[in-house]
């Protein structure tokens, strides 16, 4: 098998061969927010399966290419669908985008997702900025060998979304005019949406929203020393004792509500940074 590095080379000189771009910035998106990726100038959009090692989208409401160009300034490459665990890929499989995005000169990542809010105070369609995460995947990508060409052996992630970013997000929301909220993302397995007893458990461990992707992708950028911008969309209230049966299609027509309050929030943190 080839080494994860000679993948990354392999996959980095792909996107070259299409787009000499110097890209800052790295942006994942997630579930029903896929739209802001028209709003990119884009000077090269790359299919997965035309990219070595990268894997394929098959969640519902990720289309499965990398965008590439410029966005409120900023030179930005794009993951329009990421990767999640429950589709059967190994998290190194997962976060290798990252891994290619930093070779291609990213320093920041931003990452989004979808999520069911647990915190009370949380509304359908309200944003959260990611002030830290649980991993309850039952996995972590940086298992195995470690190349010290890719980031140390033990990173440390008491900061692993980036305070300075995350005062750029929040001033960013109050020029918008937009409410935010900060707090605590707990990543879990997936597919099936949690039971009642499982909502009370990650609510009280600590979580004020749970959802089923970043927490690999902040990880590995730590670990190959990005820094991290994590934004959730709260599609779902998940409140034990007035939980109803939630839809995939009602989960993505929430994400897609609130896109383009995501998208005015995020060009404004790609001005400003």
């Amino acid at each position: 098998m080839t080494p994860l590095y000679d993948q990354i080379q392999d996959a980095t000189a792909a996107v070259r061969a299409r787009w000499t771009g110097q890209p800052t910035i790295g942006i994942v998106l997630g579930t029903g927010l896929g739209k802001l990726a028209a709003e990119i100038l884009a000077e090269a959009v790359i299919p997965y399966e035309e990219l070595p090692h990268f894997p394929i989208s098959t969640a519902p409401g990720h289309k499965g290419q990398l965008v590439c160009g410029t966005l409120a300034g900023q030179t930005v490459v794009a993951m329009e669908g990421r990767f999640h665990f429950y589709e059967g890929y190994t998290l190194q499989q997962i976060t290798f985008p990252v891994r290619v995005m930093k070779a291609l000169g990213c320093g920041i990542l931003i990452a989004s997702n979808a999520c069911g809010g647990m915190n009370p105070q949380y509304s359908r369609g309200d944003i959260m900025l990611i002030e830290d995460h649980i991993n309850l995947l039952g996995a972590n990508p940086l298992t195995g060998p470690n190349d010290s060409r890719l980031g140390e052996r033990f990173p440390d992630m008491c900061h692993a979304y980036d305070r300075g970013l995350l005062a750029v997000a929040k001033a960013a929301a109050v020029e918008e005019k937009l409410p935010v909220q900060q707090g605590v993302y707990v990543a879990v397995a997936g597919p099936n949406l949690e039971t009642r007893a499982e909502y009370r458990f990650l609510r009280a461990i600590g979580a004020d929203v749970v959802g089923m992707s970043t927490v690999p992708e902040v990880i590995v950028g730590v670990h190959c020393g990005m820094r991290n911008l994590g934004l959730s969309v709260v599609t779902d209230a998940c409140l034990p004792d007035a939980l109803q049966p939630v839809s995939l299609a009602e989960i993505i027509q929430a994400a897609n509500e609130a896109e383009p309050k995501v998208a005015r929030l995020v060009k404004r943190i790609l001005a400003t940074i």
